[in-house]
């Protein structure tokens, strides 16, 4: 089954219309934290259980439920658990936070961190070169932990599904603290262009 997807405009505009829009963003805590719908709320895709997100759902049962992420990627992946798991009224947010923020909609913007995508990139820059010298300078075995890494990379390009992005997604410097209020992160500022 094909993922449908809503552009941020036409999401936004329904919103305004009086609709009832359940937004999940599907990003990681942090990320969220950074910058977000202001009605989204944060489900990310390590922890996303379709059956206990729509037992949660406070709008009708039948109502599309809409799915955010940084750019659609994630986003695809989330509509296509709940559509395995038999919940068809699922809609993608085409182009995610990033067309949202461009299309100059309402956010909530709090505090900036390193985005999952460039802490990939570091990590993986780091393992290829720590292999590169090691089996120039230690053993050749060493030049197998950068094939290895290079390996995962195509295999996350066309997977469209990252292992390295989903272990630093668990790292202790990407996670949010609750707050007293059960929000999750401080609270964060509204921002309108």
């Amino acid at each position: 089954m094909e993922v449908t997807t809503i552009s941020p405009h036409d999401l936004a505009a329904k919103r305004q219309g009086g609709e009832a829009v359940e937004l999940i963003d599907v990003r990681t805590p942090v990320e969220y934290r950074e910058v977000h719908c202001p009605f989204a709320r944060n489900v990310p895709l390590s922890d996303l259980d379709p059956a206990a997100v729509m037992s949660a759902r406070t709008g009708p049962a039948d109502a599309p439920l809409y799915v955010i992420c940084k750019s659609g990627g994630r986003g695809r992946q989330a509509c296509e658990r709940f559509l395995a798991a038999g919940y068809a009224n699922v809609v993608n947010v085409a182009g995610g936070t990033a067309a949202w923020v461009e299309c100059g909609l309402p956010t909530n913007r709090g505090k900036k961190a390193i985005a999952l995508e460039r802490q990939v990139r570091i990590a993986a820059g780091l393992l290829v070169l720590l292999g590169a010298v090691l089996g120039a300078f230690v053993h050749t075995y060493f030049i197998g932990l950068s094939a290895f890494v290079g390996a995962g990379l195509v295999f996350a390009g066309a997977t469209d599904t990252c292992g390295m992005g989903m272990a630093l997604a668990r790292m202790p410097w990407n996670r949010v603290a609750p707050t007293a209020s059960g929000a999750g992160g401080p609270s964060c500022a509204v921002n309108r262009p």
